[in-house]
């Protein structure tokens, strides 16, 4: 299991997806108490940000907050703290979709940081973070081999309802919006470019929330026995 501090423009959901569902390596340095840490003020500034400055929800590109800046220079951090440490610790090879969400999410990040444009998209996608806090669970479950649970019967439920609440939803929303920008020479239009791959990869990940949690039997054998799907 791999977790990485949130696709997207993910993650997702835009410009970071916290943790990916992947299955992927294992890097056991990387305990859920750590991610757990990571994910929930995440979630709660997201939310705040876009409670004090409601406009951003529409005002995408020009709408900003100090908060709302502020988290997406936190975000961009991780990202660049986590690209490292994949590549010090050699596991470029092993995690390179993760590798890819990052430059992804980094240079739409840094439209925020540098040009102060589109903050707002980058507190939107950072909704993400809601979701994460019940894939966090469902991972630490699955590692204690608490699936039989009612609990986990429960989480993998609520965690459908918050993956299109926090994650499908804001992400159609983006797509719909910066899809004004195709055809054009801006910042908009490579943002557009890195929000499409990333709707890809949230479509994925999401088919292998949906294949593990409600079809394990067309999860392949060694898969469902090494790996967790995380997210």
């Amino acid at each position: 299991v791999r977790w990485s501090g949130d696709p997207v423009w993910g993650a997702g959901t835009g410009f970071r997806v916290t943790i990916l569902i992947t299955l992927g390596q294992q890097r056991p340095w990387r305990s859920p108490d750590s991610v757990w840490k990571t994910t929930q003020p995440g979630a709660a500034q997201g939310n705040q940000s876009l409670w004090q400055t409601p406009e951003m929800l529409v005002e995408i590109e020009t709408a900003w907050s100090l908060s709302g800046y502020l988290l997406v220079c936190f975000s961009a951090g991780y990202f660049i703290h986590d690209t490292v440490d994949i590549v010090v610790s050699h596991q470029a090879r092993a995690s390179w979709e993760y590798l890819v969400h990052h430059v992804m999410a980094m240079g739409a990040f840094f439209s925020g940081i540098f040009w102060s444009s589109f903050v707002g998209g980058g507190v939107l996608t950072l909704l993400v973070e809601v979701s994460n806090i019940f894939l966090t669970i469902r991972m630490m479950m699955k590692i204690n081999n608490a699936q039989d649970l009612l609990l986990y019967r429960v989480n993998k439920y609520v965690n459908l309802v918050m993956y299109f609440l926090f994650r499908l939803a804001p992400q159609a929303y983006l797509t719909s919006f910066f899809l004004q920008y195709a055809g054009q020479r801006t910042l908009g239009t490579f943002l557009l470019g890195i929000l499409l791959m990333l709707d890809v990869m949230i479509l994925i990940y999401f088919s292998r929330l949906l294949r593990s949690d409600f079809c394990p039997g067309l999860v392949p054998g060694q898969q469902h026995k090494d790996k967790f799907l995380t997210e």
